[in-house]
């Protein structure tokens, strides 16, 4: 079950920056751009863990929280670029799970977020690192395909490719959609690159030994 994270943070490189690492990590991400209903986009999204900063246009994020913890119990991450002791000891009393401040190393984000839902699910949501087909093992993680003993690291374009048809077992997916879903992920590539992607992934399927993973139909696109 992949977890569900909810962005408020009012500087869009910010915003878009956090909601493109989550969804890197597996995460699915929502970034709205409005704060003027947070309860509301709370209820709406159901969010499994929510990232808030603390300075907003026109309300505190303090504020917020309470706001939020009237209505449910789901784990709050400040953000912030205040280092002040006291206001991290404001943002736990409001009842914030976490208070992180600004410039994060991502892997200690990434790294937060994961102990504040494994502390609030009780291990129940876990991100998904592997993805299992026709014996096929793709390991985000890791950036690796394996069959049995066998096993080809990938390219970060190569395992974004594979996530997406692992992610839809038996459904076509279109060139034009991967190509706007790896240009969503800035990896910027066209048709002819798109093409050059799965001749290697091809070659690396066959080399763990696997000789029909990828199915591909002319004009509709690829499955696996």
């Amino acid at each position: 079950m992949t977890a569900k994270i909810l962005i408020i943070e009012d500087e869009a490189v910010i915003r878009r920056e956090l909601q493109i690492l989550l969804e890197n990590a597996m995460y699915e991400a929502a970034a709205p751009a409005d704060f003027g209903d947070v309860p509301g986009q709370v209820r709406a999204f159901a969010p499994d863990l929510i990232l808030l900063d603390v300075n907003l246009p026109g309300c505190s994020g303090f504020d917020l929280c309470t706001q939020i913890r009237a209505e449910t119990n789901v784990p709050v991450i400040f953000l912030t670029s205040r280092t002040d002791s006291m206001d991290e000891v404001n943002g736990i009393l409001k009842g914030g799970d976490d208070y992180i401040t600004k410039p994060y190393q991502a892997p200690v984000l990434l790294a937060r977020i994961g102990a504040v839902l494994k502390r609030a699910n009780g291990g129940r949501i876990k991100e998904t690192t592997q993805f299992f087909h026709k014996g096929v093992k793709l390991d985000i993680a890791g950036c690796t395909l394996a069959h049995g003993e066998e096993q080809r690291d990938l390219t970060k374009a190569e395992m974004k490719i594979l996530y997406q048809l692992f992610r839809h077992p038996g459904e076509y997916i279109s060139r034009m959609d991967l190509i706007e879903y790896l240009w969503e992920n800035k990896i910027f590539i066209d048709d002819n690159t798109l093409s050059v992607h799965m001749t290697r992934i091809r070659e690396k399927v066959k080399a763990i030994g696997v000789s029909e993973l990828i199915v591909t139909k002319r004009g509709i696109g690829y499955r696996v």
